[in-house]
């Protein structure tokens, strides 16, 4: 169980064969599987699972997709909740949150994102899902209150929440309530019966009753139904039963108190002592008892305690690991808090010390501080903080910050400093400064620590206390690490290079986690100044850091942005001869491919589009897709979408192409990199050529670009952008005046970019100026910037800048072609401009018609609508064809709306039938 995830939380709960037949409740989940929300609300022990168990055993006459979720205290976090219930729902409908958990895992992205992913993932299903929250009670709160209220607003038709939970739950209930939306079960509706409290102690517990009997009992238990079962179990061995069920009385606690002692009181001393003692333990294993009791045969006691029905819940198949009922458990906890209060520390001390041994450093840490050994949990958190860093786990980190008293925290710079990583990592700066500052305070402590004369066992109050001098001897290397990350999120990038500087001069010989850091660091600086070489040579040597520290999958993700910024320069040969020398060091690797190889495979298939190769892309693409989001860093989600719909554009489905880019915009995870190429540019791009220059100027309106700003190269992209707007609308309106203030734009990206080397920009700046010259009625002048822009294209063989533009691009690019002295790539060009891939009409022009034999299409499909509908023409479903076309569920629906709205029709098999009708399908 030294997994991430406990899996045994995603596990339904059984129904047992012996149970009381409750067709009413099983009713009511069954209207409530039409409604938002099913709500299970009823104190302890009132059958809330049991009744879920036996709701999910029956026999459905229509298909369901059931996700299930067994929450606990520590789902109360936000990241940990949603990673759970994500993960659940993608186990129940595989693919629906592919492409958000690696970013849950990272414990980065807002959960308004990630619902938005998923919520469109499973309303794309064909099936009816279930999302089934069990204890709800455990993990409510603030934070995951928002994140609920959002997924029941924004639920789609086909899914269906259930919330099982002692307590009413922080959402909004009036108003699901009003809308007719919510199905409530209440301890009114969960109370047995008389007849089942009947049928419960007769045929269940096999106790032979009397009707006054069975009607004093319901009444005394008012039909709680673990009352019940104790009772029924108290009654076991008994000859006085009237008597007892008379003497039966009191507050629901005082029941429970008093069942509890007549179950404990019948069992063995050794039978109570151990299920006293075990209580600690939120799992329960023969190998974990034996270590916290100090003792042998736990297993055959566990194997025992289930035969004698006490109470305990199998969590696998091989009944290797078990918990206690809740209620149970709570009514052991408080009898040894009674009984043995002074043992529970020293429990909680060997449960810490079983799991340390194991490996399994987050329940050590837990069990250390439920014992109330601060100073043994800030050790365990300390030992295990550089390999949670190393494999990502920062999230883990954070959640621990809550745990710990600051004036421990205080005390232990190494603690204090990881924790700051982990706020960090977590894009929680607000309270970094103040950590920093009070770790500053204590150099001179650190320093005197390490001296060569200093007690190494003496640790008095004023001394900082650190469990590895290893890891002491880096923290003031590591404050300079963190200034330098402050400062680059605040955009001071002098003042960025500065710490990074210093925290390179301090750091120990062995360090090269933090020289490696303070070059990327440096890097990330000059990248965003524009600086591409100065960023290109920072990175190479944090790269060179990352390999010796073996932190092989952070150096993978340097070599991701040195092909990205050779991709800037125009360099693409060099860019994928980076993507191979990643993909080299990655099979270097013992194992599985590390995280980060799916994105190389984006990254290649990025190239190859620049080049105009669509195969090789589609086959890149193929390559990440099959490794998985296993294999991506946190950004593989959005960065695979971005590129598919580079793919998707280049086919000439920009319906398609404008829809991936909503996705990855969805499911966009920043960190320290420049966003120097944002999505919602590349989206208005998409809307120019879909002739929507309404969207792109509110697009400009609201992101706040305007032509009179003055250039930044973080903001390049953008301002082409514009300039490609401006360009359309001149082009459109015949406006002289627009054209000359797009040519002042163009020409200074176009000073800009020749200045700072950035060859790709610089091409498709010329290109644009060759537009808005020949839109001028300059066409001489346009061929002449055009042959700059292909000379400059020549040596890397970079198409795609051309053929974006081609509808009014090709006549330029074949007057070119007739110059003699014309570079021999525009010839390449022509071809690729002229190749037959469906395309957009120009601007102010009319669609252009298909013709065949049986009819024709007003406007025709789209490369990728063809591909879509020659496989409804199959036995695949809608998932299927996603796979096969390496797309989103919800990009293949859109396909396949547009489809059939162009041919007019509603249905899959209609589409078929009409594409036979026209000649497009066999």
């Amino acid at each position: 169980m030294a997994s991430t995830l406990v899996a045994t939380k995603f596990s339904t709960p059984r129904s047992r064969g012996a149970l009381v037949p409750r067709p009413r409740l099983t009713s009511l989940l069954d209207t409530g599987a039409e409604a938002t929300l099913t709500l299970i609300s009823a104190p302890a022990g009132f059958g809330k699972t049991t009744v879920l168990a036996a709701w999910l055993a029956r026999t459905s006459t229509e298909p369901r997709t059931v996700a299930f979720v067994s929450l606990d205290e520590s789902d109360s976090h936000a990241s940990s909740f949603w990673l759970y219930v994500v993960t659940a729902l993608d186990a129940a409908a595989p693919g629906v949150g592919a492409g958000v958990l690696p970013l849950l895992a990272a414990g980065q992205p807002t959960t308004r994102t990630v619902l938005a992913a998923v919520l469109n993932e499973v309303g794309a299903r064909p099936t009816e899902v279930d999302l089934i929250l069990d204890d709800y009670h455990l993990a409510d709160g603030a934070d995951v209150a928002e994140g609920m209220t959002f997924l029941l607003e924004h639920r789609p038709p086909n899914l269906h929440v259930v919330v099982s939970t002692r307590a009413d739950p922080n959402l909004p209930l009036a108003r699901l309530r009003a809308r007719g939306e919510l199905v409530e079960i209440r301890a009114r509706d969960l109370r047995f019966t008389a007849h089942e409290t009947a049928s419960y102690l007769t045929d269940v517990g096999d106790r032979p009753v009397t009707p006054d009997q069975v009607s004093a009992l319901e009444s005394r238990t008012e039909g709680w139904v673990a009352a019940l079962q104790l009772a029924s179990l108290s009654m076991q061995g008994r000859d006085d039963v009237g008597d007892f069920i008379a003497g039966f009385t009191g507050t629901d606690r005082h029941v429970v108190d008093y069942l509890a002692d007549e179950v404990l009181s019948r069992q063995s001393d050794e039978v109570r002592d151990f299920l006293e003692r075990t209580s600690i333990l939120d799992v329960l294993g023969g190998d974990l008892c034996d270590a916290v009791l100090e003792r042998t045969g736990s297993r055959a006691m566990l194997e025992r305690l289930e035969r004698a029905n006490l109470f305990l819940v199998p969590l696998d198949d091989h009944r290797t690991w078990y918990r206690y009922h809740h209620l149970f458990a709570d009514v052991l906890r408080a009898h040894l808090r009674s009984d043995q209060p002074n043992v529970i520390a020293g429990l909680h001390l060997r449960a810490s010390s079983w799991y340390d041994e194991t490996g399994e450093p987050v329940p050590a840490v837990r069990h250390a501080l439920a014992a109330g050994d601060i100073s043994r949990a800030a050790d365990l958190i300390e030992v295990a903080t550089p390999t949670l860093q190393r494999n990502r786990q920062e999230a883990t980190l954070r959640r621990w910050l809550d745990d710990v008293p600051d004036e421990v925290v205080q005390r232990r710079p190494v603690l204090a400093i990881s924790f700051v990583g982990a706020l960090m990592s977590s894009n929680e700066f607000g309270d970094v400064e103040r950590r920093l500052r009070e770790i500053e305070r204590q150099l001179p402590a650190i320093h005197a620590r390490l001296a060569p004369d200093a007690d190494a066992t003496a640790q008095p109050r004023s001394q900082v206390v650190a469990v590895d001098l290893t890891e002491l001897a880096r923290i003031p290397a590591a404050i300079e690490l963190y200034w330098a990350g402050l400062s680059l999120v605040s955009g001071d990038f002098p003042a960025t290079h500065l710490h990074a500087g210093r925290a390179i001069e301090a750091a120990t010989a062995d360090d090269d986690v933090v020289r490696a850091g303070a070059a990327g660091l440096s890097g990330l600086a000059h990248w965003a100044g524009g600086e591409l070489d100065e960023a290109l040579r920072s990175y190479r040597t944090c790269i060179d850091g990352l390999r010796r520290a073996q932190h092989i999958s952070d150096a993978v993700g340097c070599y991701l942005t040195v092909a990205e910024i050779q991709i800037a320069q125009g360099r693409l040969r060099e860019a994928q001869a980076t993507y191979d020398e990643a993909l080299r060091v990655a099979a270097g690797t013992s194992g599985e491919a590390p995280r980060g190889t799916a994105d190389v495979h984006v990254g290649l298939a990025q190239v190859a589009l620049e080049r105009g190769d669509l195969e090789t892309a589609r086959a890149q693409l193929a390559s990440a897709r099959g490794l998985g989001e296993g294999h991506g860093l946190p950004q593989y989600a959005y960065r695979s979408r971005a590129v598919a719909a580079m793919l998707a554009e280049s086919e000439g489905d920009l319906t398609g192409a404008l829809a991936l880019v909503d996705e990855a915009q969805q499911v966009y995870l920043g960190d320290f990199s420049p966003n120097v190429r944002p999505l919602h540019a590349v989206a208005a791009r998409l809307q120019i050529r879909l002739d929507d220059l309404g969207a792109v100027e509110r697009w400009a309106h609201d992101h706040d670009v305007t032509a009179s700003q003055e250039l930044s190269y973080l903001r390049e992209f953008e301002h082409v952008t514009l300039a490609e707007t401006m360009l359309a609308r001149g082009s459109d309106r015949g406006d002289r005046a627009a054209l000359v203030d797009t040519e002042r734009l163009l020409q200074r990206l176009l000073d800009a970019a020749t200045a700072g080397g950035r060859d790709s920009t610089t091409i498709e700046v010329l290109v644009l100026q060759a537009l808005a010259t020949d839109a001028g009625g300059e066409q001489r002048a346009a061929v002449a910037i055009l042959d700059r822009a292909v000379r400059l294209a020549e040596p890397e063989g970079q198409v795609r800048t051309f053929v974006r533009h081609r509808t009014l691009l090709t006549p330029l690019v074949e007057a070119l072609v007739e110059d003699p002295d014309a570079a021999p790539f525009s010839k390449t060009l022509l071809a690729a401009c002229q190749a037959p891939t469906a395309r957009p009409p120009a601007h102010g022009t009319a669609p252009a018609r298909e013709s065949t034999a049986s009819g024709s299409l007003v406007e025709p499909l789209s490369a990728r609508e063809l591909e879509v509908l020659r496989l409804l023409d199959t036995e695949l479903d809608g998932p299927e064809i996603a796979q096969q076309l390496f797309v989103s569920i919800n990009t293949m629906r859109t396909h396949t709306k547009s489809i059939y709205t162009k041919f007019g029709v509603s249905n899959r098999r209609a589409a078929v039938r009409r594409g036979r009708e026209l000649g497009l399908l066999a």
